[in-house]
């Protein structure tokens, strides 16, 4: 419910990006508490609270802001496909984590959510240099931002040429 308001106020970027970052620093307090909890037997509560941070800062991020973008990103037409791809993605992946999570807790013990943080670190570096804010932009806009991101500043200004003289 905060979600619907938090995401016009910060932007989808901001918040995806805090998302990712708060479940990696939540990852790896999972992880240090797992490894210290035979020590101290109040690192079950750091286990506890890393938890519920991990699901909090999911839900402030990487749970919602993914729908948003996908919606954005692409024009009515192929929108559907773009939207039926990520939904099986999603579900895929959340199957064969759900599917194999127990075998790799067995085969790494203490240390499992450092594999967790390790993908949110590639994801965090992903969104922070190839995902756009589609905060009030319309599709023009960002499909604009990734035609400059795509071609350097000299092609750019070639192609905006050629398409000014095919239209004299």
């Amino acid at each position: 419910f905060l979600q619907v308001f938090l995401v016009e106020k910060a932007g989808r970027r901001c918040l995806f990006l805090a998302g990712l970052m708060g479940m990696l620093i939540s990852a790896m307090a999972m992880t240090v508490g797992l490894v210290l909890l035979s020590q101290f037997a109040w690192m079950s509560y750091v286990s506890m609270v890393a938890i519920f941070l991990f699901v909090i800062f999911f839900e402030v991020g990487p749970g919602p802001i993914p729908w948003f973008i996908v919606a954005e990103l692409f024009s009515q037409g192929p929108r559907p496909a773009a939207i039926a791809v990520a939904g099986f993605c999603n579900w895929a992946c959340n199957f064969i984590v759900g599917m194999c999570f127990q075998y790799i807790a067995d085969l790494c013990g203490p240390y499992v959510f450092v594999i967790f943080a390790a993908l949110l670190l590639v994801f965090l570096l992903f969104a922070y240099f190839k995902v756009p804010e589609t905060k009030g932009k319309s599709f023009e806009e960002i499909a604009a931002v990734f035609r400059r991101k795509k071609f350097p500043a000299k092609a750019m200004i070639e192609l905006e040429d050629l398409q000014g003289s095919e239209e004299a």
